[in-house]
């Protein structure tokens, strides 16, 4: 059987374009406990997903922390100084509460010896009407599928990936090489972070997947495009990663943040989610 499973939907009517959002994160066939940790505002379009690491308990604790303060800065701000502000400015609280989390997780870290060498991936996805500003540290990514294709839109920030970005690899050699969880970023382990921040135009009918290790390492590229294109609904799309990753072993935790971008002016993408064929 599968471990512990959590997840939640939400729908957020933006000025130009409609987003659905689902999430869900399971423990996976081999751990006991949960080390990832997500969250999304509908409301703000706010979407972040983190994969903790660190003896005992540190893991859960260092991820949790980062969603909870990223996910609750962006959204204040959001909320007092609304969606359509620059995206300079958005950029800049985005790498604001980066820092603060940062620091946040450092001092616990060396403050309680149960939490001593703690950090966290983190990947931010920031849906601001026809904008997405997305920003991360680490190895989990955000994905986009558009008209059939799916990009990688996050560089790992991982040691396979220098060796890859060297010429040392290639990525399919990567995809089976030792030493895919030495991370050369993450977020807590150094008082400076570097943060990765890019902007992409959202069209009307793309599908965004944040997503941890535990897909990635269990799933290629092609593998994870193809349960997305056959089903409709968020929900059914994140059960079914899930459970691929789960028969393919199921080594880490899995988890999976989905936002669908629909044109709320004619199409039926929304209502076909939820009432249609999967």
């Amino acid at each position: 059987m599968a471990g512990q499973s959590r997840g939640g939907s939400g729908y957020a009517l933006l000025p130009m374009i409609q987003f659905g959002f689902h999430a869900l994160t399971d423990s996976g066939l081999v751990r006991s406990n949960n080390e990832d940790a997500l969250a999304f505002d509908a409301n703000y379009g706010v979407a972040v997903l983190a994969d903790g690491m660190g003896g005992y308990n540190a893991g859960e604790v260092a991820s949790s922390m980062a969603v909870v303060a990223v996910k609750a800065e962006l959204v204040r701000w959001l909320t007092v100084n609304g969606s359509r502000q620059s995206s300079k400015q958005v950029a800049r609280v985005i790498e604001m509460s980066f820092d603060e989390a940062n620091l946040a997780i450092l001092n616990a870290s060396i403050s309680n010896p149960l939490y001593a060498g703690m950090g966290t991936t983190l990947v931010v996805g920031v849906f601001l009407d026809k904008r997405l500003i997305v920003a991360h540290l680490g190895d989990s990514r955000c994905y986009r599928l558009r008209a059939g294709v799916l990009t990688q839109m996050t560089k790992d920030h991982s040691m396979l990936q220098e060796q890859v970005d060297n010429g040392f690899l290639t990525k399919e050699q990567a995809a089976y090489a030792p030493g895919k969880n030495m991370l050369t970023r993450a977020l807590g382990v150094e008082e400076v972070v570097r943060v990765d921040m890019h902007e992409h135009a959202v069209e009307p009918g793309d599908l965004y997947l944040m997503c941890s290790d535990g897909l990635t390492d269990m799933m290629t590229d092609k593998e994870i495009a193809l349960v997305l294109t056959q089903h409709s609904q968020l929900a059914l799309m994140a059960t079914e990663l899930v459970n691929q990753c789960n028969l393919n072993g199921g080594r880490d935790n899995i988890s999976v943040l989905l936002v669908q971008a629909d044109d709320p002016a004619g199409n039926t993408g929304l209502i076909s989610r939820l009432f249609g064929k999967p």
